[in-house]
């Protein structure tokens, strides 16, 4: 229970770190972000996973992973959407597009990974 409760809470730090990223160009946070957000970000995600993971029963495995896979990929849409506003000029950003393109391509990716392995054990008979 211990693991699973360390796990979730660095989960949601990573998240907010990676929202951070996401707000910080769009001039919703006063400030840049630093470069310990960026660092964090992926390392608290996957820790705070893999000790979930670990603390979790085996029966709530796949719940997590999807959980955590929705949480990942609307962080990275997100920051799809900011990027698309920022190119469209709707939004004025506060600098650099560079920590939207790695929140998307980060949150993206993993999100992206998570959801397709859950996918593919939901359509394979083998796996049930």
């Amino acid at each position: 229970m211990v693991l699973l409760l360390s796990g979730a809470a660095l989960l949601a730090l990573g998240l907010f770190a990676g929202a951070v990223l996401v707000a910080a160009p769009l001039g919703l946070t006063g400030e840049t972000a630093g470069l310990a957000l960026w660092v964090l970000f992926p390392l608290f995600c996957g820790a705070g996973y893999a000790l979930c993971v670990i603390g979790a029963r085996a029966h709530r495995l796949a719940l997590l992973s999807f959980a955590v896979s929705c949480l990942l990929l609307v962080l990275g849409l997100a920051a799809a959407v900011a990027l698309v506003m920022a190119a469209a000029t709707l939004v004025q950003t506060a600098g650099s597009t560079v920590s939207l393109w790695y929140v998307l391509v980060v949150a993206g990716l993993l999100g992206s990974i998570g959801a397709a392995a859950r996918s593919a054990a939901v359509h394979d008979p083998a796996a049930r």
